[in-house]
């Protein structure tokens, strides 16, 4: 393929090694850091299948991601020649290029559809994902399920065991070629943000020189020392942490805009934009005014008003013409996605947001500030990590724009330059496996393999390839999981099959899996209209974000308790018996979301559902979505047919309003179509097995 007419602007060394080994036919792993130019990549590699005459899958780890990525190929490719399969959204399946969140392609590997037949290239962008905790298992099982002929192209950020990871896909795809570029595309200047009590002005000290600590930010940290050590002493150095308008304000005056201000806190990225506003920041003009508004009224067209006022889209949308705006999983999904077109097109200067924009989406800036070195976790407040560091800063610098990026860390009294220059300089983490056999997974390598062929995948994951001593842990913890599953009623050993059970298990792709069912077993569904059963299906996908305020949640409607009840206690016999065979317990139901999921299916108004269930509106659309995607999933595996039809009812009545609305001007269908399929294709290179038992 003529390169110069794919891309009219000449490709950097690494890339052009990448679309080589593509030309070679094999398989790549780029790992370059956020930036670089790794989608150049994937771009010609969904070039080549086009030109082969196959499909093209690309997959990412987050819908927004997904949803971002498809307006780019749509772009690029035309509408009529991408869709889009994110579990709560199916358009144009059958198109040859497919942007799917990396989980629906799991599910379609493990059911064999049919969509599988032409896959010629799968893309995993943030294939370093397979590390995470929760869903990285789902990586691997993708790289080991796609069938031999079907070429990976895995982008990740910058790892350090690049090679140790290229060298597992290898053994894993056959050919592959590992391209790692360490050099960013925009230099990246550190600044240590210090103020001084009656000077009024922000100074930036530059943290590195040469790849190591700046004089000038040793004499500081010495300076620092000095008075810490006189009682009394910081306070009488006029230091001070800058306040977030100073900081603005000074970024603003050395033309270091558009920033991105990375806190850890929705409520203080909302409280930041409304600070900024009070004390008068404006950072755009007329023109840039006007096409904020225009784009955040077609983010919006269609959301009633009622619903509009109740999310604050006035205020919202003031902050926004003023240059100013939040980003965070608080907000719904139209209100971010028209942040991100307004600041990717420069039209806004400043961002307030959590972490998750530093995943994936593409917002470069010119600046980034990280307003603290620490970050709260579930084992509670912890130092940031160079990888996380790295992550957030990432996005300083645009390409093609800026001569150099800036990361900028405000001073504190616990913060020192050279904790920065430690985190600006130390290699990011090895990337590990998190693979795990879940109850689904289990269920499935029975359906579809013999005991040989189920131990061999198993064998196969990155975990068991790095550490061979792990093989007795996770072989280990299979048996353990099937001897469940035999004791429940999924699984006959002795014959190696599945029992009718064990087949509704292996089609559930959801957190808890086997607790949804057996409530299907059990009949906990049954009986229920609509709205009861999306309350009791609730607890299965709710997950406060923090202890509620409350005293006691909202009640649950009545028809649902007795349900909630049973739900409840049958998760307590399944956590007891996952103790006796040494499992991870499953998650108890939660039905604090019961009463506000049962008025929306209702149509009860979005004002009054949130106040009561005290929710932030990107949480409950959040939610609503979650158990939309159950519902569905219910709905096609229910053994009885009124469970089904109220579950697919259930679906249709949640996905309205707020919960429906969207930036990407596709058609959303009433039903998703199930991407499920029988006979399965063979998987690859498994090898055939004799019938004997694990």
């Amino acid at each position: 393929m003529r390169r110069d007419r794919a891309f009219p602007f000449p490709l950097d060394p690494f890339q052009e090694r990448a679309l080589d080994a593509l030309d070679r036919g094999a398989s790549v792993l780029v790992s370059a850091p956020t930036g670089a130019g790794k989608t150049v990549v994937a771009e010609y590699a969904v070039d080549l299948a086009r030109r082969e005459g196959t499909r093209a899958f690309y997959t990412t780890p987050l819908k927004a991601l997904s949803n971002q990525k498809f307006g780019q190929l749509r772009q690029r490719y035309g509408p009529e020649q991408v869709g889009l399969l994110t579990g709560d959204t199916t358009f144009q399946p059958d198109a040859p290029v497919v942007v799917m969140t990396t989980e629906v392609l799991r599910n379609m590997l493990f059911a064999g559809s049919p969509q599988l037949a032409d896959l010629g290239l799968v893309v995993l962008d943030e294939v370093h994902f397979l590390q995470d905790p929760y869903r990285g298992s789902v990586w691997e099982e993708v790289i080991i399920l796609s069938p031999p002929p079907v070429r990976l192209v895995c982008l990740s950020a910058t790892v350090a065991n690049a090679e140790e990871l290229g060298a597992w896909l290898r053994s894993v795809r056959g050919a592959l070629e590992v391209v790692v570029e360490e050099r960013r595309p925009v230099a990246l200047r550190h600044h240590l943000a210090v103020a001084e009590r009656g000077r009024g002005r922000i100074e930036l000290l530059p943290v590195l020189k040469d790849g190591g600590l700046h004089p000038e930010a040793a004499r500081f940290d010495h300076r620092v020392a000095r008075f810490a050590r006189q009682p009394g002493g910081l306070r009488r150095s006029r230091l001070a942490p800058p306040r977030r308008t100073e900081l603005v304000e000074a970024l603003a005056e050395r033309e270091m805009l558009p920033a991105i201000v990375f806190i850890f806190s929705r409520a203080a990225c909302e409280d930041a934009v409304a600070q900024c506003l009070s004390e008068g920041i404006r950072l755009t003009g007329p023109g840039e005014r006007a096409e904020i508004r225009r784009r955040c009224e077609a983010a919006t067209e269609g959301l009633p008003d009622d619903e509009l006022a109740a999310l604050g889209y006035g205020e919202w949308l003031a902050g926004l013409e003023e240059g100013l705006a939040a980003h965070h999983a608080g907000m719904i999904p139209a209100f971010r996605e028209a942040v991100e077109s307004c600041f990717a097109d420069g039209l806004l200067g400043v961002v307030f947001a959590t972490e998750t924009l530093s995943l994936g989406i593409n917002m470069p800036a010119r600046t980034v500030v990280v307003e603290r070195l620490t970050k709260v976790r579930e084992s509670g407040r912890s130092a940031l990590t160079s990888g996380e560091y790295a992550q957030l800063t990432g996005r300083a610098g645009r390409r093609g724009l800026d001569p150099v990026g800036h990361a900028v860390v405000p001073w504190g009294p616990q913060v020192l330059a050279t904790d920065v220059a430690r985190l600006a300089t130390t290699p990011p983490p090895d990337l590990r496996s998190s693979f795990r056999p879940t109850y689904n997974l289990a269920a499935n390598l029975v359906r579809r393999f013999s005991p040989a062929q189920a131990r061999h995948v198993l064998d196969r994951s990155f975990a068991q390839w790095v550490d061979r001593r792990q093989h007795r842990a996770l072989s280990e913890r299979l048996q353990r999981t099937w001897a469940l599953l035999e004791a429940w009623g999924y699984l006959d050993r002795a014959a190696w099959r599945l029992t009718p059970r064990g087949e509704m298990l292996a089609r559930i792709y959801h957190e808890s899996d086997l607790l949804v069912a057996e409530a299907l077993a059990c009949g906990c569904f049954g009986g229920l209209d609509a709205p009861a059963l999306a309350a009791v299906a609730s607890a299965l996908v709710f997950a406060p974000r923090v202890a509620r305020r409350r005293l006691r949640p909202a009640p649950p409607p009545e028809a649902a308790r007795a349900r909630l009840g049973e739900l409840g206690q049958l998760a307590e016999r399944l956590r007891e018996d996952e103790a006796l065979h040494r499992l991870p317990p499953t998650r108890l139901p939660d039905p604090g979301f019961a009463q506000a999921a049962a008025a929306w299916a209702r149509g009860r108004p979005l004002e009054r559902i949130l106040e009561r269930a005290e929710l932030a509106p990107g949480d409950f659309v959040r939610t609503i979505r979650q158990l939309v995607d159950l519902l569905r999933q219910v709905a096609l595996v229910a053994p009885e047919a009124e469970v089904a039809d109220q579950a697919a009812l259930a679906a249709r009545a949640l996905d309205r309003g707020v919960v429906a609305s969207g930036v990407l001007g596709v058609t959303r269908l009433e039903e998703v179509e199930e991407p499920l399929g029988d006979p399965a294709p063979p998987f690859g290179t498994v090898p055939q097995a004799g019938p004997a038992g694990p």
